[in-house]
């Protein structure tokens, strides 16, 4: 009742209070109504209350003022999962500053890239990149705050140790004003698979409405959050915040493993996870166990949501949801709890406004394919641009609505479906395929651990359909049965001529298939050619 009587920051009534959308009041918050609560739990057992975790964040948060931190300032961060990550993401926005992590994949010009772009004078970082700095140009930044205890190689800047950052927290952490939901509270990196990173410009508004009561109301605050992804992507900074602002829990793991997950759930006692991509594949393809049900877990959401989603509440006992989201939107297609629909992403939740539209932004009929524009009514609750990037700001956000990138179709109950990336579209002998839909096809094959289609130049026309796939661990994959098996469940137009497998698909920290240097290699020496072995496919065959 608290919580409904308190006297409201703002008229606008779209725009929530302050201590429920910034991290600071939130933390402040919870941690006097319920300071013994945990909040955080790790997989080593170490747990921290909201009064623990707060003391925790003040100090550095002060060690941060010390150093010359002001409010809105960016800083940045390169660090693994893990309590010093966590740490380091809370104390920099208790004083109003950004959050701006990097990929720990990145080198090069890539790391080159988001470093300049950033704008960073302090750069945190883990003492194993440490050596990765010196082959770059550090542009603006001065000092590197280095983390743990091991001894740290030669650095590039003046160093500071991350374990003795602190300060008198009373006297340095008063704010010059109050920080609110519209400040910008973090800049996430797109995954840069097909071009350079850029900065996702997010206040906490965004944040808050990217998976907060209202964007999801099937988790609640008496739910524990199991977190794998990594903290430099939204799906791993994103559930401490969204937790938070529940008065709720996460639990903070270093990586996803499939013979792990559900011993760790357990022990975490969490209750929600995430199941990117081929996650729930590869934890549904593990060999059945007495125990499968022996764990905490309630809620999951599987996106992409497969035809395998009925065996998975079947085996592990759980509900199914699903949506569609990217770092640059707030989640708007939400799934009800397991949707029979397969292959959709759920309907439009409110306060969100979608349109699928053709190459000229006008929309498309009822069960044609489109590409998805998205605008919402509360004001910041999507994506403030793209950091010192104008001109991919205004293309994104042309006409007035944020342009996804993705093309979908929408059936006549308003159930959207993902068909693929724009960029990622196959067309062969006058027919659009869908790369999604090739790889949950292939995928559909027992054998078949993940896939991924691309688009490889053929000698007469347009494009040739290659995949490349991993098997499942202990069994045997041919490509030729795999592409008798195609024929058998496929348009005919569908089937991949080239086949090429793989013990692991490349991909990003991120999880993220690199589709990018897959198509850049093309077919290569290892790869399987089914016209070459004489396995053709005709029309005929599909004939009505």
């Amino acid at each position: 009742m608290e919580r409904m009587t308190r006297e409201r920051d703002f008229t606008d009534p779209r725009i929530p209070n302050r201590d429920e959308c910034v991290l600071r009041y939130l933390l402040d918050r919870w941690a006097n109504e319920r300071p013994d609560q945990p909040h955080v739990v790790f997989a080593d057992g170490a747990e921290w209350t909201f009064a623990e975790l707060r003391d925790k964040v003040r100090t550095k948060a002060a060690g941060l003022r010390a150093m010359g931190i002001e409010q809105g300032e960016h800083v940045a961060v390169w660090l693994p999962n893990g309590p010093d990550a966590l740490i380091a993401f809370y104390a920099i926005n208790y004083i109003g500053a950004v959050f701006v992590p990097f990929n720990t994949a990145y080198r090069g010009q890539l790391l080159q890239h988001v470093i300049a772009n950033s704008g960073a004078r302090v750069l945190l970082v883990h003492p194993d990149l440490v050596p990765r700095l010196h082959e770059i140009d550090l542009g603006r930044v001065e000092r590197l705050v280095v983390t743990t205890g091991i001894e740290v190689p030669e650095a590039p800047r003046p160093i500071q140790r991350f374990d003795e950052l602190a300060g008198a927290a009373d006297e340095t952490l008063e704010l010059a004003r109050p920080i609110e939901p519209w400040d910008i509270q973090s800049i996430i990196y797109t995954s840069g698979t097909t071009g350079p990173s850029k900065g996702v410009l997010s206040s906490y508004l965004h944040m808050f409405s990217n998976a907060g009561p209202e964007s999801w109301p099937m988790v609640d605050e008496n739910d524990r959050y199991m977190c794998v992804a990594p903290i430099f992507h939204i799906g791993g900074m994103g559930p401490p915040f969204v937790m938070l602002a529940r008065g709720a829990s996460v639990a903070m793991i270093d990586n996803f493993s499939t013979e792990d997950f559900w011993a760790v759930a357990k022990a975490t006692q969490s209750t929600v996870v995430f199941l990117l991509g081929v996650m729930a594949t590869f934890l549904l393809k593990a060999e059945p166990r007495p125990d499968d049900r022996d764990h905490t877990v309630k809620k999951a959401f599987m996106v992409p949501l497969t035809g395998d989603a009925p065996a998975f509440t079947e085996r592990f006992g759980v509900d199914i949801y699903t949506i569609f989201n990217m770092t640059e939107i707030s989640s708007p297609i939400v799934s009800e709890a397991n949707p029979t629909k397969i292959g959709t992403c759920g309907r439009v939740r409110d306060g969100v406004d979608v349109r699928l539209v053709d190459r000229n932004d006008c929309e498309v009929p009822i069960g044609e394919i489109g590409e998805m524009l998205v605008r919402t009514d509360r004001p910041w609750a999507m994506n403030s641009g793209y950091n010192a990037n104008p001109e991919a700001t205004a293309e994104a956000w042309r006409n007035g609505w944020f342009h996804t990138g993705d093309a979908f179709r929408r059936d006549e109950d308003g159930y959207f479906y993902f068909v693929d990336r724009v960029k990622d579209a196959i067309r062969r002998r006058g027919e659009n395929i869908s790369s999604f839909e090739v790889e949950a096809d292939v995928c559909s094959h027992p054998a078949v651990r993940e896939a991924a289609a691309v688009a490889v130049p053929s000698e007469f026309s347009e494009d040739e359909v290659m995949v490349i796939v991993a098997p499942v661990p202990g069994q045997k994959l041919e490509p030729r049965q795999l592409a008798e098996f195609l024929i058998d469940t496929m348009p005919y137009f569908m089937v991949p001529r080239y086949i090429r497998i793989l013990d692991e698909l490349p991909k990003t920290p991120s999880a993220k298939v690199m589709k990018a240097d897959l198509r850049k290699e093309g077919v290569t020496s290892d790869t399987w050619d089914r016209e070459a072995a004489g396995l053709r496919v005709r029309r005929e065959k599909f004939s009505a």
